[in-house]
């Protein structure tokens, strides 16, 4: 292939307006442009103003020149406002593309021009190069629909939860212990034993400090209750779906829960937030989008390994490496388990740590390839029925 047709093969020949948008709880900036070389359009509107958007597409058309009909392609960073924008871009027949802020090329300058008009501009122009062709430009992420999105709540809250339920608990130690009291073992502070609490030298805990303590233990109170409550609501629905065999879930979440070490918790979390409705197309994907990938850093002589990238699901990435350990209990003849023993078993602490996070990557990827497949990962074993 000559230089001529090699350049020939990127030209857009058809009229497209690309768009970005730079978002903030206020104002949104929208820039526009039509291709390489022309100069961006920067434009500022109310944030969440969906008519100034229609509104500033059409003038948009009219400065460049473009056709009514023109394909719009637009952009914007993932964040806090989440999907409902791309939602709404798609319901206007435009092809929106949501970014991995993480991936996208930045000046290494330890001191560089930060501002969200040049943001616009530089996200326009990331946009015309990955529409051109250039995939590799930036990561674009996977868009869940409105049901799978609302099927990712319940554990979701069931997880903040339990975080608020142990920070309350730690604060509650941690007054106490500011009086030289420590408690050990459940946090079970009833009335009466709040009042028979004595300080380092016999004396009762001040009024204040009593009422304060009585207060965060109401509150730890009140989330247990809630985590009772999404525990038994989470039996429900599990309950419900299976009795709904065409639901899409319920089969995926009945082959991960049919291996040992693996419960209905670890089955749910996996299925909801990452093997329900991502599609992988090899294992290097399924470990990157774990976050539990390696990544190398050589530069000449210089040759570091820099730990697990951490850039994927945390929930996912949370929840494999706690079955690594349950699958080293409960699955002792499976061959990912003799590959730990024979590598990591007998090191120190900080070798086994290295190693169980490789299991966690490795046994992902045999499990994505057991609900693709069906084959079992070698030497695992499936609970007595």
């Amino acid at each position: 292939m000559n230089q001529e047709t090699a350049v020939k093969h990127f030209i857009v020949t058809t009229p497209v307006l690309y768009m970005a948008f730079e978002l903030s709880s206020k104002k949104w900036k929208l820039g526009f442009s039509i291709g390489l070389g022309q100069k961006v359009r920067i434009r500022n509107i109310d944030a969440g103003d969906l008519s100034a958007v229609r509104d500033e597409i059409d003038k948009a058309k009219k400065r460049f020149g473009l056709p009514d009909e023109a394909r719009v392609t637009s952009c914007y960073e993932a964040g806090r406002d989440g999907f409902w924008i791309h939602r709404f871009l798609e319901s206007e027949k435009i092809e929106n593309h949501v970014m991995d802020s993480a991936s996208i090329e930045t000046n290494r300058r330890k001191r560089r021009n930060k501002g969200d008009g040049l943001d616009a501009n530089s996200l326009v122009r990331i946009l015309i190069r990955y529409d051109y062709g250039e995939k590799k430009v930036c990561s674009m992420l996977r868009v869940p629909t409105e049901e799978e999105e609302d099927r990712r709540q319940l554990h979701r809250k069931l997880s903040a939860l339990n975080k608020e339920r142990t920070r309350t608990i730690n604060r509650i130690r941690g007054i106490l212990a500011t009086q030289g009291i420590r408690i050990k073992g459940e946090m079970n502070l009833s009335l009466d034993r709040l009042d028979k609490l004595r300080q380092w030298n016999g004396q009762p805990l001040g009024k204040g400090l009593k009422e304060r303590i009585r207060m965060e233990y109401e509150h730890l109170a009140f989330l247990k209750g809630q985590i009772t409550e999404l525990t038994k609501e989470r039996q429900r629905v599990l309950k419900q779906e299976a009795a709904t065999e065409d639901h899409p879930d319920v089969k995926m979440m009945q082959q991960l829960k049919d291996l040992k070490a693996i419960g209905p918790v670890s089955a749910w979390v996996l299925t909801r937030e990452f093997f329900g409705w991502r599609k992988f197309k090899n294992r290097r994907q399924v470990g990157s989008l774990a976050g539990l990938v390696p990544t190398h850093y050589q530069s000449g002589e210089s040759n570091v390994e820099q730990g697990i990238s951490k850039a994927g699901v945390v929930p996912v990435r949370q929840i494999a490496i706690e079955l690594a350990w349950c699958w080293l209990r409960y699955q002792p003849r499976s061959k990912l388990t003799h590959w730990y023993n024979e590598r990591f078993a007998k090191s120190g602490k900080k070798a086994r740590k290295v190693g169980i996070v490789a299991v966690a990557r490795k046994l992902l990827v045999e499990l994505w390839r057991y609900l693709n497949t069906g084959a079992l990962p070698e030497g695992a074993e499936l609970k007595a029925t």
